[in-house]
């Protein structure tokens, strides 16, 4: 039997097929990812929670069932990682939160990972979120902060910031992780990774209700897109317990990938809302854009393109999240365990929150996608930086052009608010040697051509970025 590749060097599509093929054993990749992750977890904080007992088992009955010549499914031994928002049986789902860190076991998976287990994916563990995934970096109460792979001083992004960090680092090659404000594409970016947010409803959530209302959504995470594409095709399709989601899409996303056909035209925007980028992620963004020009991509520069969404955004997400946390709010000592930049914004949505303010920022967010369409008439994709700051050491708070910003990661969450599919790319580096992302935003419901374009970037850049000195 082989060794078992380093994890950021080969597909998940084929290490997949190695262990169909019986060249790698279930039972190696497994433990190839229990080892990494005790080498790298200690620097980096990603994982909050492993069972390797029970990954053991879950690889032994894989190899089993191939010993027999059974079928197995696509992801055949593929060891995750789950987001600490969502469900996996046997693990405590805390939300990264003090409040909630002693609830019982989950009895049962969310539906994204156990469709992910059915197709043949190993759970080893949960991975690290900022509480309720209230912000876009990574740190909370319970377990602490989490580390970018590259740079100890940096952040991974958030909220899925523990999932990024971990297939970033090549702790394990697949993960899943959530979006409702940019926190699939905000750590991707910032990992060098592709990512892509699907549109809400895609990949369905629960059985239980999301905390941030309808913004929100679950994805797969990996270092490339064809591989995201290639979960994604296990994990779409409707159900019960999400009544938002959305029927089978005809067609493989993954197979959609294999030559994707070239953007005709893209709308490009240095700017969502006005605010300017820091000027190196503007420069490495800018660059990306004119290797797309110089390809034969018609670009055609554009102004903002949405004002104000921060209002809507804020009731919808926050809003939506006090709800369940509304036993917490109403007792003062457990209140007081709550990240406290969460406190801040509970609190606040919990005093704007009434049915004609909901409707209201339901009403602004109509008119945005309205908006937003007929802007994109006409065009492939929107394009843009995914953030507008670089990471820095201190937990939520970023820079541009070195100035201290909380609204450094503030390109993301009006995609959520307008419903937009969205994915991000590597568009390059910067001096210090961290990756940028370049944000490719779709039509409504336009998943498949969002995931074509952010291949057929991904394959135009040909970036395929390995984070530096994580053993």
């Amino acid at each position: 039997m082989t060794d078992v590749p380093d994890f950021r060097t080969i597909t998940v599509e084929e290490l997949a097929r190695r262990v169909q093929a019986r060249e790698l054993t279930a039972a190696a990749v497994t433990e190839a990812a229990l080892g990494r992750i005790e080498q790298r977890n200690p620097a980096l904080n990603a994982f909050v929670a492993i069972d390797a007992d029970d990954a053991r088992a879950q690889a032994a009955a894989i190899d089993a069932r191939l010993d027999r010549g059974h079928d197995v499914g696509p992801l055949a031994g593929i060891p995750i990682g789950v987001k600490d928002l969502e469900d996996a049986k046997g693990f405590v789902t805390t939300f990264g939160s003090a409040a909630r860190a002693a609830n019982p076991p989950a009895v049962e998976d969310s539906t994204e990972v156990a469709r992910l287990r059915v197709a043949g994916c190993v759970i080893v563990g949960k991975t690290n979120t900022p509480e309720a995934g209230w912000v876009g970096d990574t740190f909370n109460p319970v377990f602490g902060a989490t580390i970018n792979p590259w740079g100890t001083n940096r952040s991974p992004g958030g909220s899925s910031g523990g999932t990024s960090s971990a297939v970033a680092s090549g702790m394990v090659p697949l993960g899943t992780g959530s979006d409702g404000g940019g926190s699939i594409r905000i750590p991707s970016a910032l990992t060098g990774m592709s990512g892509h947010k699907p549109s809400q409803g895609r990949v369905p959530s629960g059985p239980a209700p999301m905390g941030a209302a309808d913004l929100s959504c679950v994805g797969p995470m990996a270092r490339r897109i064809r591989d995201v594409a290639l979960a994604l095709d296990v994990v779409v399709g409707p159900s019960a317990g999400d009544l938002r989601s959305l029927d089978v899409p005809a067609g493989s996303y993954r197979a959609a990938l294999d030559d994707p056909p070239a953007p005709k035209r893209v709308l490009w925007a240095s700017s969502i809302e006005g605010q300017a980028p820091d000027s190196e992620i503007l420069a490495v963004c800018q660059a990306a854009v004119d290797q797309l020009a110089a390809a034969g991509v018609e670009v055609v520069e554009t102004g903002p393109v949405l004002t104000d969404v921060i209002g809507p955004f804020a009731l919808l997400f926050y809003g939506g999240m006090v709800p369940v946390y509304r036993e917490i709010i109403d007792d003062p000592e457990r209140f007081a365990t709550v990240t406290p930049g969460l406190q801040e914004v509970l609190t606040m949505a919990d005093s704007l929150l009434t049915p004609e303010s909901v409707e209201n920022a339901r009403t602004q967010a109509q008119a945005m996608s309205i908006s937003l369409a007929e802007q994109m008439d006409g065009f492939d994709a929107l394009i843009s930086p995914t953030v507008a700051g670089q990471t820095s050491v201190s937990e939520q708070w970023g820079t541009i052009d070195g100035e201290a910003t909380q609204n450094w990661v503030s390109y993301t969450y009006p995609f959520n608010v307008t419903r937009r599919p969205a994915g991000t790319t590597t568009a390059g580096f910067t001096a210090d040697g961290m990756p940028v992302g370049l944000q490719i935003v779709g039509h409504q419901l336009g998943d498949l051509r969002t995931l074509q374009v952010t291949a057929w970037i991904e394959d135009l850049l040909g970036l395929d970025p390995i984070a530096p000195g994580v053993d």
